[in-house]
């Protein structure tokens, strides 16, 4: 398969002229399509762009499907639902829960991960236990708990597919946990944080290497006494050992500090992530659950964001991630090249997911085709068409 025609995305730069060249579900070759033998046959892609397959590492479902469930047929349906909108790798995220539904949701990936490799689930995200409560957001108060390292190798010894937790680390025990989960290769991302610029700064020092969902459920700069303290958002910005994720649908936050994001922390060390709950894609007015009945928050679709029953706060958004790059393309202003390398190339860099992400000889053969307002039109995973 080779790919002509197409206004090719690197991070940084977009260039034409070239032919693609994939074989076997890897890029084998980019070079000028000049270059190329007459008899030669090619994908044309008629002046679209092609981009590498996004990569989402915070997500909760789609479709109407949410991974709460813990059956393979939603983790099917979701992942599906968000191979469409050009997701060629994901992170399947958690939400707090008794344990006993988070083995449930591990089988089940498990299951899912071996029958469609062209989903290429990346691991696990277990966003909580260890949160906050006073930043919980849409979480179930009810299933919250101080970091406990026991807890956390228990739940470990269910599954291998852990490879990012979100933890808030002003709590008692966040640090220590922080310290083994690093030593175990997983990704510790502080979130659902009150914490100071102090305290995320000792957290990076015990291991933690991301944000989540910046600025959403996160301390900004606030008084202690008479005095004004720097918080977690101040640390994201100052601290060049953490990068940050957003979820950049237009709703959680303003097209200004999308921009500010991207200018002062840099495409390299942004992410955007959908955070989507199960209902995305569904229409304005449905009623869902954030978690798994009865446990999760009544939750409901309003003003294209999900919120919680009673409107009082944001549950989390229905974005899929072909929104995400239009939204920082087309009203924040960020260049094209820079968005896709936040959907792109970044995510897959802080889950270490190192052949994905970037259109380089090597590199897996997940593409999209899009056009300029970020419609998507045709997706690749590992070369292969999906119909």
């Amino acid at each position: 398969m080779i790919f002509v025609n197409a206004k090719v995305i690197f991070p940084g730069e977009i260039r034409e002229g070239l032919a693609v060249v994939c074989e076997d579900g890897r890029i084998t070759d980019i070079l000028p399509a000049a270059q190329l033998g007459g008899n030669v046959q090619t994908v044309d892609a008629g002046g679209l762009y092609l981009s590498p397959g996004f990569v989402d590492i915070h997500l909760h479902g789609g479709g109407g499907h949410g991974f709460m469930e813990g059956t393979p047929e939603a983790i099917d349906g979701a992942a599906s639902f968000h191979l469409r909108h050009g997701v060629t790798s994901l992170v399947p995220s958690t939400l707090t829960c008794p344990d006993e539904d988070l083995y449930q949701v591990f089988e089940a990936y498990r299951q899912v991960k071996e029958s469609r490799p062209d989903y290429n689930l990346l691991g696990l995200h277990l966003e909580g236990p260890f949160l906050n409560p006073e930043k919980a957001g849409g979480m179930d108060r009810a299933f919250l708990a101080l970091p406990d390292k026991g807890r956390a190798a228990e739940i470990l010894r269910h599954s291998d597919d852990v490879i990012r937790w979100t933890v808030s680390p002003e709590l008692d025990g966040a640090l220590a946990l922080g310290r083994m989960l690093a030593d175990r290769g997983i990704v510790v991302s502080a979130g659902h944080t009150n914490a100071s610029y102090a305290q995320i700064e000792a957290a990076l020092e015990a291991g933690y290497s991301m944000m989540t969902h910046f600025y959403s459920a996160m301390s900004a700069c606030f008084k202690v006494g008479c005095y004004r303290v720097a918080g977690a958002v101040e640390a994201g910005y100052m601290l060049d050992g953490l990068s940050v994720e957003m979820i950049a649908d237009g709703k959680h936050l303003p097209k200004e500090i999308l921009r500010m994001v991207w200018k002062l922390k840099g495409p390299e060390r942004t992410a955007l992530c959908s955070d989507a709950l199960p209902p995305a894609g569904l229409p304005e007015g449905s009623v869902f659950y954030n978690g798994r009945p009865p446990h999760g928050a009544k939750s409901v679709i309003h003003d294209g964001v999900g919120k919680l029953a009673d409107l009082s706060a944001l549950a989390g958004s229905i974005a899929s991630s072909d929104r995400l790059v239009h939204v920082m393309y087309k009203e924040a202003g960020v260049p094209l090249a820079d968005a896709v390398e936040m959907m792109t190339l970044s995510p897959s860099k802080m889950v270490h997911a190192h052949s994905k992400g970037l259109i380089r000889k090597g590199m897996d053969a997940d593409l999209v085709l899009f056009d300029d307002e970020i419609n998507v039109k045709a997706v690749y995973s590992r070369g292969k068409l999906i119909e």
